[in-house]
């Protein structure tokens, strides 16, 4: 099983959790989060759009995910034509056209923005549910445009998280995460994640359209948009080799 997205699904995955109007326990909210993204495969055809200091920058992709750890990234705009990911487990490899070269993306470089996007190596490689991770409280109801909002204020239970604390505000109708930010220790704020649109797919709430800023790169936002989604079918392992990297 897998969380929501892969990859560039980071952002997206927070979304999806059912809830009433009554104010659920926070574990339980958290918990629900974490279900909604539980699934086989999924495979789509995605789109990042960069803004960065006054440029836009577009990337094409299609990608695969399997289980909780394989997932396959090719990206086929014309300036990044074949450029491809793989993530396997907590390893993430980069081929490179240009130099025909496979790249273990480890150590410093994770934190270093994925594609010139608002997302780093090491958001795209979380696996751990975040029930797992944080311990959650909830801080109320917000509204958000005109939408009421359960908000959850969790916090990292090991001191080895990228994001030692993060801030969830979840549609107290639908369950779709609205918005979430992610904090330092020190409690400066470094990113924050809008949702744009959701729709119903196979039964989920599903976060087709999503907004990051990092908030430390000046005039930035990079906004995600998933097309032709499908989960549940059969993806051989093969898509998932270092053979299919390289190819």
């Amino acid at each position: 099983m897998k969380r929501i997205l892969v990859i560039f699904a980071c952002a997206a995955a927070l979304s999806g959790v059912a809830t009433g109007q009554s104010a659920p326990n926070a574990a339980d909210l958290l918990a629900r989060v974490d279900a909604n993204e539980v699934y086989n495969t999924i495979t789509y055809k995605g789109k990042m759009i960069i803004e960065y200091q006054g440029r836009r920058y577009v990337k094409e992709m299609q990608a695969w995910a399997k289980g909780n750890n394989d997932s396959f990234v090719e990206f086929f705009n014309p300036e990044d034509r074949g450029t491809k990911y793989l993530k396997k487990g907590s390893r993430l490899y980069v081929y490179s056209p240009d130099s025909e070269q496979v790249m273990l993306i480890s150590g410093h470089l994770l934190k270093e923005s994925m594609m010139g996007s608002d997302l780093s190596y090491e958001d795209t490689i979380e696996n751990e549910r975040l029930s797992a991770r944080y311990t959650p409280v909830l801080a109320g109801t917000e509204v958000l445009g005109d939408l009421k909002a359960w908000v959850l204020d969790l916090t990292a239970r090991n001191r080895t998280e990228s994001y030692p604390r993060r801030k969830l505000w979840i549609d107290a109708v639908t369950g779709d995460v609205l918005r979430y930010e992610l904090y330092a220790l020190s409690g400066a704020k470094l990113k924050e994640y809008n949702l744009v649109r959701a729709e119903t797919i196979d039964g989920r709430r599903f976060p087709v359209e999503s907004e990051m800023r990092d908030l430390l790169r000046k005039d930035s936002r990079t906004v995600f948009v998933m097309d032709q989604v499908v989960l549940d079918v059969p993806i051989a392992d093969s898509v998932f080799s270092m053979r299919n990297l390289e190819r």
